[in-house]
């Protein structure tokens, strides 16, 4: 095992963001594949930890990309590595793990349930004695981009529900996280997302951005304390 992080992108505009703060303020090394330029991954097995982003695949595709990322995803169960995935990543966590990922019945996107309230996810009891959220509030505002989700095996522990897709946060035995939502989004994500991506562009990019940085301070802390207990627990950064 060494002391590098592996970060695997399933397309060029969804990137690790504040963790990527992270681990350039910290000087935590890493190697980052982008799977969208056809970059092939390693055997995760030798890596400190795992960390899947989103992207606009689904976890049932049967392409190469996406069938070598499920095998890559359970080398590294197998191994024991410890692993995050954000939104697809967490979705291809769970289907590794056996679980099933579905179409949601209505898609979530952007910062607002249907009837206008914020998107929150609160923390099961068992999501808040995770380490993974040492130190945070029980309710967390959250934006989202997705279309599917998941259903999940009895073996996968459920850490936070939302109101429409209920399993937004999971665990996979002791040490892989996955989460439905972009707590690694910052600034520059966001503007680059909603002129890409077709279902942010059917919405008004003013309001969504008024949106955002009614809330960008808040968002960013709370992204940057998850993230840097992940790292925490990994043993790549010290408390």
């Amino acid at each position: 095992m060494n002391d590098t992080l592996l970060i695997v992108q399933n397309i060029s505009h969804e990137g690790p963001g504040i963790l990527d703060d992270l681990l350039n303020e910290h000087k935590i090394a890493f190697e980052r594949y982008d799977l969208s330029k056809g970059e092939q991954l390693p055997n995760p097995s030798g890596y400190a930890g795992m960390v899947v982003l989103g992207g606009p695949q689904s976890a049932n595709d049967a392409s190469a990309e996406i069938t070598g990322e499920l095998k890559a995803i359970r080398q590294a169960l197998d191994a024991g590595v410890p692993y995050l995935g954000i939104c697809l990543g967490l979705q291809l966590l769970i289907k590794a793990a056996g679980g099933d990922v579905v179409k949601c019945q209505v898609k979530e996107i952007g910062f607002r349930e249907p009837d206008g309230e914020p998107f929150m996810v609160e923390l099961t009891g068992e999501g808040r004695r995770d380490a993974l959220f040492r130190g945070m509030a029980e309710r967390l505002r959250v934006f989202q981009l997705h279309g599917e989700t998941v259903t999940l095996p009895d073996s996968v522990a459920l850490l936070a529900t939302g109101r429409g897709c209920r399993n937004q946060i999971v665990r996979v035995g002791g040490n892989a996280w996955g989460l439905q939502c972009h707590f690694e989004m910052t600034p520059a994500m966001f503007e680059s997302w909603i002129g890409i991506d077709h279902d942010l562009k059917t919405m008004d990019r003013e309001e969504l951005l008024r949106e955002f940085n009614a809330i960008s301070e808040e968002y960013a802390e709370t992204g940057r304390a998850i993230l840097r207990n992940f790292l925490e627990i990994i043993g790549l950064l010290q408390t």
